[in-house]
C-alpha cells in the first residue's frame, strides 16, 4: 500500500509552478479551447478596442513631443490564444487609418513561454495581413529569466537600451499565473509562508490539470528577515505591509517585478504597462488575507498583487492609473513609467474614457446578465449590446436563435444593421478550435433575411472549413441561394451533393427534376 507524500517548499519554488509551465507547453494554443483556461474576459473585441484607444493615445502623445522617427514596440506577455492581439491590431489599424495623423510606426510583438504557441500564431490566417505589413512579430519569452527578445519574423534582437521609444507592455492574466512569493505579516514581522504539497502516489497523473486538482496545500510560517533589510529592493513596499497589516498573507510579485525591470532595460525611455487581471491594488483588500487557494481551470491562477507593483514604480516617479471604484471580475490598470507622465494626456484620457468611466469589467458584468436574459430581449436591444461589445462573435453565437425568432417582425433598417454587424464581426474574427461554426450561423441568419448573395458567401465558407461535417440543410440553402441569383449550374451541383447525403430529400428531388425538364 502506498503512503501519503508530503513535502515542504518555498512557495515560489513549489512544484505547482513547473506543472503550470508543463501544462501550457503541452497544450499550446489548445489550452484555451472552449474556455478550458478562461480567455474571453481579457480577449474580447471590447477590451481590445479599449487597449487600442490607449495605445493610439500614446502614439499621439509621442508625436506631439516630436518623437516620430523611431517605431514604438508593443510587447504582449503571455499572448495565449492570440485573440487579444488580433483585436488590438484590428482596432489600432482602423484608428490609424481613420485619423490620418503623422504618428510613429508601431510593431506588436506576441510572446509566450511555449514555442508551439509562437509557431501557431505565425501560421494563423487572421494574423497574416499584419505580418505582411510589418506590424506583427513573435518571440518565445520566459518571464522568469529572459533579458532580450529574439523576434522570429524580422530576426531583430531587442536587447538592453535597444529602443529609443518607451516600450508598451500588455499583460492580461499574466501576473496571477507566474511564480509569486508568499509572505505573512504578523506582530510587525515578516515571515515566508512555506507550503506543504500533499498527495498520494496513486493520485499522481501525467496530466498537469488532473495533478493540480488532486494535491492538497497547507502552510507553515518561517521568519524571513531578509525582506526587512535595507538592501531588499522592495523594502519600501514591505515596510507598508509591516506597518499597516496584521495576520495577513501577501502574494508578493517578485518575479513579476523582476520581469518588468528587465523589460524596462530594453528601452532608453522607460515603459508603459497596460494590464488586466484578477488583481488587487487596494491595500485594504490584503488585510487579514487567508492563505491562497489554487483556482484550477486546466492551469491555475491566484490573485495578482497590483498594490506592490503600483507602489514600487510610483516610488520611481511613475504615474499609476487604476479605477477609483471596486472591480468585480477584472481589474484594469495602466502604469506610465516614463519621464513626466503628465506629458501623455491622450493616453491618460483614453484610460479615463475606456476603462474608468465604463470599461471591460463593467461590460463583462453586463454580459453575464445579458446572457441570462437573451430570450427576453428585443432586436434593438440585441443590436445595441452587440455594438457595445464591438460586434463580438461569441455574443452573436449565443443570440443567433433569438435573432432568428425576431426576424419575421424586423424592419428594413434592423435587417441592414444586422448585415453591417455580421460584416464587421467577420472582419475581426479570430478562429479558434471552438464548438461553433460562425460562418454557418451568419450564413443561415442572412439566408432567413433573404440576403442570398451574402448568405451564399458565408455558407460556402462554412462548407470549405467544415468539409467533413456539412449537414444537408447547408447544401439546400446554398442551392436556393444559387437559384435566386440565377446560378443554375451551381444550384444543381449543391442539390446533387444534398442528395448524396439524403437520397429521399423531397424538395431536392423536386428541384433537380425541375432543372432536368428545362
Amino acid at each position: 500500500m502506498t503512503g501519503m507524500k508530503k513535502q515542504l517548499y518555498r512557495f515560489s519554488e513549489a512544484p505547482i509552478w513547473n506543472i503550470q509551465r508543463q501544462y501550457y507547453e503541452d497544450k499550446g494554443t489548445k489550452a484555451w479551447n472552449n474556455d478550458q483556461v478562461p480567455q474571453y474576459i481579457t480577449s474580447n473585441p471590447m477590451i481590445g478596442a479599449a487597449y487600442a484607444e490607449m495605445i493610439f493615445g500614446f502614439l499621439q502623445d509621442r508625436a506631439n513631443q516630436g518623437h516620430v522617427a523611431e517605431p514604438v514596440y508593443i510587447v504582449e506577455l503571455g499572448a495565449g490564444a492570440g485573440r487579444l492581439a488580433n483585436h488590438v491590431l484590428h482596432e489600432l489599424c482602423q484608428l490609424r487609418d481613420y485619423a490620418g495623423l503623422a504618428l510613429p510606426e508601431f510593431r506588436y510583438v506576441m510572446t509566450d513561454l511555449a514555442m508551439s504557441n509562437v509557431t501557431a500564431w505565425k501560421e494563423h490566417p487572421a494574423l497574416q495581413r499584419y505580418i505582411a505589413e510589418g506590424l506583427l512579430d513573435f518571440a518565445q519569452y520566459d518571464a522568469a529569466r529572459d533579458t532580450a527578445l529574439n523576434l522570429v519574423v524580422s530576426g531583430t534582437v531587442i536587447e538592453e537600451s535597444a529602443l529609443r521609444q518607451p516600450l508598451i507592455i500588455v499583460a492580461n492574466y499574466f501576473f496571477d499565473s507566474i511564480p509569486q512569493e508568499l509572505i505573512y505579516v504578523g506582530g510587525g514581522q515578516i515571515y515566508e509562508a512555506d507550503v506543504y504539497v500533499e498527495y498520494t502516489e496513486e493520485q499522481v497523473s501525467d496530466k498537469p490539470s488532473e495533478w493540480l486538482n488532486q494535491i492538497k496545500l497547507s502552510y507553515e510560517h518561517r521568519r524571513a528577515p531578509e525582506y526587512e533589510q535595507d538592501t531588499y529592493p522592495y523594502r519600501d513596499v514591505i515596510a507598508i505591509y509591516q506597518e499597516q497589516l496584521e495576520d495577513s498573507h501577501i502574494l508578493f510579485p517578485a518575479v513579476g517585478l523582476s520581469c518588468l525591470e528587465r523589460l524596462n532595460r530594453l528601452s532608453q525611455t522607460g515603459f508603459v504597462l497596460i494590464t488586466a487581471d484578477k488583481g488587487d491594488h487596494l491595500l485594504d483588500n490584503w488585510k487579514f488575507a487567508e492563505p491562497p487557494e489554487l483556482i484550477v481551470h486546466g492551469s491555475f491562477s491566484l490573485t495578482a498583487n497590483y498594490h506592490a507593483i503600483q507602489h514600487a514604480f510610483e516610488q520611481r516617479g511613475a504615474e499609476t492609473l487604476f479605477p477609483p471604484h471596486h472591480y468585480k471580475n477584472l481589474n484594469v490598470g495602466c502604469i506610465l513609467n516614463v519621464e513626466q507622465p503628465t506629458r501623455y494626456p491622450n493616453m491618460r484620457l483614453a484610460y479615463r474614457r475606456c476603462i474608468e468611466r465604463f470599461g471591460p469589467d463593467e461590460f463583462f458584468s453586463l454580459k453575464i446578465w445579458v446572457d441570462r436574459n437573451v430570450d427576453s430581449m428585443g432586436l434593438q436591444q440585441l443590436l445595441s449590446f452587440w455594438r457595445l461589445g464591438g460586434y463580438d462573435a461569441e455574443f452573436f453565437i449565443q443570440s443567433a436563435k433569438r435573432i432568428s425568432s425576431l426576424l419575421p417582425d424586423a424592419n428594413e433598417e434592423e435587417l441592414q444593421d444586422l448585415l453591417l454587424g455580421i460584416e464587421r464581426m467577420w472582419s475581426s474574427y479570430y478562429v479558434m478550435e471552438q464548438r461553433y461554426d460562425l460562418a454557418l450561423d451568419a450564413g443561415l441568419i442572412l439566408f432567413e433575411m433573404d440576403m442570398y448573395e451574402h448568405a451564399k458567401r458565408y455558407l460556402e465558407t462554412s462548407v470549405r472549413e467544415e468539409e467533413d461535417e456539412v449537414v444537408s440543410t447547408v447544401y439546400y440553402c446554398l442551392a436556393i441561394c444559387c437559384f435566386e441569383l440565377a446560378l443554375v449550374e451551381d444550384a444543381a451541383m449543391y442539390l446533387r451533393k444534398l442528395l448524396e447525403l439524403e437520397p429521399d430529400h423531397e424538395e431536392a428531388l423536386a428541384l433537380i427534376g425541375h432543372l432536368e425538364h428545362e
